[in-house]
């Protein structure tokens, strides 16, 4: 008998050893999700016309001309993803999104961070931020909602809010 409970925890040791190398190398990889570590907070205009957040955004270049933000209402390691945001190069925003559309949908960075109601946190070297301010004023940002103020759970609406101090672009 004591040598079956042996031999049972023995195998179950090695289990647990063979996930564990099985899962370690996967992650120790790295993922899409590795490197949001840009931290900006700013408020947006909800869908509804009232001002929302301010909303934690974590982001990250995902090339020369698109940085992505996952947004979260706090930085509380449990708080729920509630929206998305793509920052774009003024360039491409401007040549593949029709003017009607962009002025629905998109806002200047420049024109936002210049109402002075974006921050951009955890880094202590001001000309750094001031580095990072000036590369993002050169885009134009579009928001994805997906999880509505006062919801348990998404349920599937999606808005599209936009930066406070918004102005529309005539050309």
């Amino acid at each position: 008998m004591s040598y079956s409970i042996r031999s049972m925890s023995f195998m179950a040791l090695v289990s647990c050893l063979f996930i564990v190398l099985m899962v370690t190398p996967a992650m120790s990889d790295g993922g899409p999700a590795d490197g949001f570590d840009l931290h900006v907070q700013a408020p947006h205009m909800m869908a509804d016309g009232k001002v929302g957040g301010p909303f934690h955004h974590y982001c990250k270049g995902i090339s020369d001309q698109i940085l992505q933000c996952l947004l979260f209402p706090s930085t509380d390691p449990k708080a729920p993803l509630v929206a998305v945001e793509y920052f774009v190069a003024k360039e491409l925003a401007r040549k593949e999104v029709p003017l009607i559309k962009w002025n629905r949908n998109f806002h200047d960075h420049e024109v936002e961070i210049a109402t002075g109601r974006v921050h951009i946190l955890d880094i202590e070297d001001k000309d750094k931020v001031a580095e990072i301010a000036a590369v993002a004023a050169q885009t134009d940002g579009i928001i994805y909602h997906l999880w509505q103020e006062g919801q348990k759970v998404p349920d599937g609406t999606v808005t599209i809010p936009n930066s406070v101090g918004h102005t529309f672009r005539t050309e």
